[in-house]
């Protein structure tokens, strides 16, 4: 339920009335806006009087929400989201770049991905320190000496650092990372997300393989739930009957998440496909469909990578795909790694 205040509210009245609702145990959450505030309200709003409400003397209207998620929701937060992340800002209308391996490997690969992706103007450097595969043969990461590479590239290069986190046991050690991602598979490890709704740190939520955009704002809503509320939704495609790509890239999610959440939204269009040739065309319909950030895999050697060479972009290539980027930015007058 949203409670919409009249301008000429005073403090003290939207006090009163906050204390009401939460003695009726509910939760509210009041968002001053420019132009108008709000009071969201979480909680059975079954028995709320809505006579009563109307009464107040600083309520100007009464809206229910009927989807299930309240906190990612458009209609409790009307502006944007922005999440900053070093100089960097996420959902203010610019457009960010998170960069880098599938997987770090040694040292020496991840800091010439690293220097190549910066040079070419990313904004973030991502890489898999902890891997999840498919087969339990395959390569798994470096785990805690990855997360060490990986800091160690932050201080060298000054990039933010995004990478995957696969248990909650581990989150001590992702002190030093700077956005906290959640993997497709792990998208409804709803105890790994009530976790990560504990701490103050960014969290980029993937699309699961076969998951509803609902079912997608909901998982955002187990972080959000509890008290983190610096949420990004990656769209990473999802799968399909089509057999010609890895995944099937929803371009329309781009634009409805937008519509129907405040959060920002990126775009991986390396899992999205897994062909490298589609990365540029799949990066640019997202720039044009409204995403906040894309994210692209970087590897200077694809072929010899220990994990999905297939969809990695050597650096001379981001090069080339970035100028492409940035010239569609610059059509749509959309500003490219703004900083602060």
């Amino acid at each position: 339920m949203i409670i919409i205040l009249k301008n000429s509210a005073t403090k003290d009245e939207i006090a009163k009335l906050e204390d009401g609702l939460k003695a009726a145990g509910l939760n509210t959450n009041l968002i001053v806006g420019a132009q108008q505030s709000i009071i969201g309200l979480i909680g059975d709003t079954s028995r709320i009087d809505l006579d009563g409400l109307y009464a107040q003397e600083c309520v100007e209207s009464v809206t229910r929400i009927q989807e299930p998620f309240k906190k990612s929701n458009r209609k409790m937060h009307p502006a944007n989201t922005l999440i900053t992340v070093g100089n960097c800002v996420i959902g203010d209308g610019s457009l960010n770049v998170i960069a880098g391996p599938c997987s770090v490997e040694s040292e020496e690969q991840l800091f010439e991905t690293a220097r190549a992706v910066k040079s070419a103007g990313a904004t973030m450097l991502r890489g898999g320190a902890f891997k999840p595969r498919t087969s339990p043969y395959a390569f798994q990461g470096l785990e805690k000496e990855g997360l060490r590479l990986l800091s160690a590239a932050k201080k060298e290069t000054g990039l933010p650092i995004v990478t995957e986190i696969m248990a909650a046991a581990d989150l001590d050690l992702f002190e030093d990372v700077d956005i906290i991602q959640v993997g497709a598979r792990n998208m409804q490890n709803f105890d790994l997300l009530k976790v990560l709704g504990t701490i103050n740190k960014p969290i980029l939520l993937k699309r699961g393989l076969s998951a509803t955009i609902e079912e997608l704002l909901m998982s955002a809503e187990y972080i959000m739930s509890g008290g983190n509320n610096e949420v990004i939704f990656c769209e990473r495609g999802i799968r399909t009957f089509e057999t010609m790509t890895r995944n099937t890239m929803d371009v329309s999610a781009i634009p409805l998440l937008k519509q129907k959440s405040h959060l920002p939204v990126c775009v991986d269009p390396s899992h999205a496909a897994g062909i490298i040739s589609l990365i540029e065309p799949l990066s640019l319909a997202a720039v044009v469909t409204g995403a906040d950030a894309l994210e692209i895999e970087v590897h200077c050697n694809p072929k010899k990578a220990l994990s999905d060479g297939g969809q990695q972009l050597r650096p001379d290539n981001f090069e080339k795909v970035m100028e492409k980027i940035k010239t569609m930015c610059g059509f749509l007058n959309k500003d490219f790694g703004r900083q602060i």
